[in-house]
């Protein structure tokens, strides 16, 4: 049974499913008015490894991720460059994607737009307005949240403390400042939808709790997110949802900040890093392996020093899948464990991943194992256990798989003329003509690659 840590109960506990074998994901997605940053990769690393390793696990996983393609956010930049919300909303969508995709994460099995869930956005705050739970003001209607009896169990703070705390806005028709906007009033030139209590466009907090509930359905088994949204905004989520009598998620995950400099990252913060200009410079399946060898609920340092140091492990890794001619595993496809045979040590190396993956998601002990692996088939294999070797090998990429790492056992954009100075290197070495090896490393080097030795071979790739 795999088990995540739960954010209301505070403990690691064994993920609830609705209906067994089956297991309902709603991830928060992006607000598209921006690139996106490394915040964002992460959050979308973290979830699809979960994604990915239950359905390695045999469970069927619906994985639900939205689009909020209506925000004041969208609206500014539109405004700042003279275009349109649909154009900004076109762009920045199409640049997500493309920085996911070349994440490797696999795509969401529903992918909701919130301007596509007006209407039932309509309906729920209407019924909230005429059961009292909500209020109308002169720039919109508000939730109250005095009416939620348990409001902060997410923030694990009371009403009172949370009441205590809040930023005081200016806006004197609002009861509490914790009360947050359900739709907020029509202004010249934004677009806006007709509605019973007027003109306007919906609140953000309002768009999840609907497109969750009606793509997933009641009771779902796990909502997920960075800590920046467990308070207010899934807060406010689960608020909406316990006024309207609707069980909603069963069990809350929340993933840690990327650091820069001990600082959370984040546009507000004047610390934005673009997702896609570090996905222009490095391989991107360096930031999926940095992703991996930290825990998820802890925060992570992305610098170029760990991102090299991720690539240098990559190195050893497609060092491996070219020794072991090991077929490229994992992007768009999710893997399923019961179809490999797990036998003898594979399979020890199988159940000792299994149990750090199923607790938590405890990848980085997880990820320590399968490099131990790699040492251990390459060393059976230069004792000429070929065998042995060749069943660790394909144990490592498939679980290396499983996670959504793929192993490169060629490269693509390997030249003809740098492949074959690899292979008289490899020769050099072989015959241990050292003289002749530097020689073709100084070779190599003048072709612009960097040059790394393993007991499997010569390694190159670009600085």
């Amino acid at each position: 049974m795999i088990r995540l840590y739960d954010s209301v109960h505070g403990v690691v506990r064994d993920l609830p499913m609705r209906e067994p074998g089956r297991l309902s994901i709603y991830s928060c997605g992006p607000t598209v008015y921006s690139l996106p940053h490394l915040g964002h990769g992460r959050q979308t690393l973290v979830w699809d490894v979960v994604r990915r390793w239950s359905t390695f696990r045999g469970l069927d996983v619906h994985f639900v991720s939205n689009i909020t393609d209506i925000d004041d956010k969208i609206i500014a930049r539109a405004l700042d460059q003279g275009t349109s919300t649909s154009d900004v909303v076109a762009r920045y969508e199409s640049e997500w994607w493309e920085a996911m995709t070349a994440l490797g994460a696999a795509m969401p099995d529903d992918i909701p737009h919130a301007t596509d869930w007006v209407p039932q956005m309509i309906s729920l705050i209407e019924s909230f307005v005429e059961d009292g739970v909500a209020y109308q003001t002169s720039d919109g209607v508000y939730f109250d949240v005095s009416r939620v009896t348990d409001y902060g169990l997410l923030a694990g703070q009371p009403l009172d403390s949370l009441r205590a705390g809040a930023r005081v806005e200016a806006n004197d028709e609002k009861r509490s400042p914790l009360d947050f906007v359900l739709w907020k009033n029509a202004k010249p030139g934004e677009p806006s939808w007709p509605a019973p209590f007027g003109e306007g466009r919906p609140g953000w907090h309002t768009e999840c709790v609907v497109m969750s509930l009606g793509l997933l359905g009641d009771g779902f088994d796990l909502h997920v997110g960075g800590l920046d949204l467990k308070f207010p905004h899934h807060e406010n989520e689960r608020a909406q949802a316990v006024a309207a009598n609707r069980p909603f998620a069963q069990h809350w995950g929340h993933h840690g900040w990327v650091m820069v400099d001990q600082m959370k990252m984040s546009s507000s913060l004047g610390n934005f890093t673009s997702l896609t200009d570090l996905l222009g410079r490095t391989d991107p399946r360096a930031y999926r392996l940095l992703v991996l060898r930290s825990h998820y609920r802890s925060p992570i340092e992305v610098t170029t020093e760990t991102i090299a140091d991720a690539e240098r492990a990559l190195a050893r890794l497609d060092t491996l899948a070219r020794r072991f001619e090991l077929p490229s595993l994992a992007g768009a496809t999710l893997e399923v464990g019961s179809n490999y045979r797990w036998e003898g040590e594979a399979l020890d190396l199988y159940d000792r991943v299994a149990t750090n993956l199923d607790d938590d998601l405890n990848t980085p002990p997880a990820v320590a194992q399968l490099f131990e692996a790699v040492g251990l088939a390459n060393t059976l294999a230069d004792r000429g256990a070929t065998s042995e070797a060749q069943s660790f090998a394909e144990a490592v990429n498939v679980l290396f798989a499983s996670m959504g790492l793929a192993l490169h056992a060629s490269d693509d954009a390997l030249d003809p003329l740098s492949a074959d100075l690899v292979a008289r290197r490899d020769a050099a070495r072989s015959a241990k003509d050292w003289v002749g090896a530097d020689k073709l490393r100084d070779e190599l080097v003048e072709h612009g690659w960097v040059v790394e030795d393993s007991a499997a071979g010569t390694f190159i790739r670009r600085p």
